[in-house]
C-alpha cells in the first residue's frame, strides 16, 4: 500500500517531468498555500530568464483511477486566474502514472462538497439531561 504523501510526492515529480520535458521551467510552491502547487514558465527562446507563457498548476495524485476534490482555495483560485490556472491530475501513481492536464478546470462544473463542522445542542436540554 502507497501512502498519500508518498502518491502526491510521485505526481509531482510526475508533473515536474512533464513540463521540463516540454522544455518549461518549473518551480514548487506547494508549502506557501497560494492555491496551486507549481508555477511552470515557457522561457522566451531568445532570452531564458524571460517567459512567454506561465501555468499555475495544482496537482493531484491518486493511486489508481478517482474522484479529485479541490479545496476552497484552490477553487476560488482557478475561478480568478481561468486559462492560466492549471489542474494536472496523475492517476495510477501506484503503478504507471498517468498525466491529464486540465486548462480552466471550472470549467467542469464542480459539485460543492459541505462537511459538517460542529454539532450544537440546545441549553433546554443539558438542563433537562439533568
Amino acid at each position: 500500500m502507497v501512502g498519500n504523501e508518498e502518491i502526491e510526492r510521485i505526481a509531482v515529480e510526475a508533473i515536474i517531468a512533464h513540463e521540463e520535458a516540454r522544455g518549461w521551467k518549473v518551480v514548487s510552491v506547494e508549502k506557501e498555500n497560494r492555491g496551486f502547487d507549481l508555477i511552470s514558465r515557457q522561457p522566451h527562446p531568445e532570452d531564458p530568464q524571460t517567459a512567454i507563457a506561465v501555468r499555475f498548476i495544482e496537482v493531484k495524485g491518486r493511486a489508481s483511477v478517482g474522484k479529485v476534490a479541490l479545496t476552497t482555495n484552490e477553487y476560488k483560485t482557478a475561478e480568478r486566474l481561468k486559462q492560466d490556472y492549471w489542474l494536472y491530475v496523475v492517476f495510477n501513481c501506484a503503478s504507471s502514472p498517468e498525466v491529464h492536464p486540465i486548462k480552466d478546470p471550472v470549467r467542469l462544473g464542480w459539485e460543492a462538497l459541505v462537511k459538517i463542522e460542529h454539532y450544537h445542542v440546545s441549553a433546554q436540554k443539558i438542563l433537562a439531561a439533568q
